[in-house]
């Protein structure tokens, strides 16, 4: 598989592909040249029945990302009108929420503003001993625009999510831990390969399943319990209906391990 794009590095171990940011000069800035190459990217990755899941993570030690670039932000809104602004700035995402394998963020040192919403749109979060998170945005100025007064609340509550925001302070990734933006915490020497090692297990199990499951339990947040119960039960109904589902129990049966077919 050969993916690369002038921001990212792709490589592929088995069947988990590793995407890393690399900007590593401006601390990782997220441009659009960045967000354009990693919707790119995981649209290929999406499509590559290869690949069962992705780890996301970034070139060099000292960080992860340091947020939108805003070099390049200024300039271009200085010849932007103000009506056009919400269509430049999220006409085309990351294609994080809407990729519909595991994704999982391995957060290599600082994580700042949009480098943290990074990190919330995937679906569980590693953090290296040695990261740190913050959201610099109000001290510019400004608010987090790329869903973390949303999805922030949503994971940690509201109150802890109104004390990091509006303070700006830096979290530890300890800290980052204990307050459940993080999932693990690990040496930093083991952090790709802990990433990698849960990626695997996911990677490693009947695709249509995982993707399946993954949505039952997205699109569940939005609903009640009972609407999400039904949702759950609709999914289930339609996995029985895949050669998949017969053969995971027939694998089961005769003692080895199963041939997915993706089907």
């Amino acid at each position: 598989m050969q993916v690369n794009r002038e921001t990212l590095l792709v490589e592929q171990r088995g069947r988990v592909a590793i995407v890393e940011l690399n900007r590593p000069d401006v601390m990782n800035a997220i441009n659009m040249q960045m967000r354009d190459d990693l919707s790119d990217v995981l649209g290929e990755l999406r499509r590559d029945d290869s690949v069962g899941a992705v780890v996301l993570s970034a070139v060099g030690q000292k960080a992860f990302s340091a947020g939108m670039d805003l070099r390049e932000f200024s300039q271009r809104l200085a010849d932007l009108p103000l009506s056009e602004m919400r269509r430049f700035r999220w006409e085309r995402g990351e294609g994080i929420p809407q990729f519909d394998k595991p994704i999982i963020a391995a957060v290599n040192g600082l994580a700042i503003g949009g480098g943290v919403e990074l990190a919330l749109m995937c679906d569980i979060c590693f953090a290296a001993e040695t990261a740190s998170f913050a959201f610099a945005e109000v001290t510019r100025g400004l608010i987090p625009g790329n869903g973390a007064t949303q999805r922030l609340a949503r994971r940690i509550g509201r109150s802890r999510a109104l004390e990091l925001i509006l303070s700006a302070r830096t979290v530890t990734a300890k800290e980052a831990g204990d307050l459940g933006l993080v999932d693990h915490v690990v040496p930093g020497t083991e952090l790709i390969d802990q990433a990698l090692a849960l990626a695997n297990l996911m990677a490693n199990n009947a695709p249509i399943a995982v993707r399946t499951a993954k949505a039952a339990i997205d699109r569940g947040l939005d609903l009640s319990l009972e609407a999400g119960l039904n949702l759950e039960r609709d999914l289930a109904t339609f996995i029985y209906t895949t050669e998949d589902a017969k053969e995971g129990p027939r694998a089961f049966v005769q003692k080895r391990a199963a041939l997915w077919k993706n089907l």
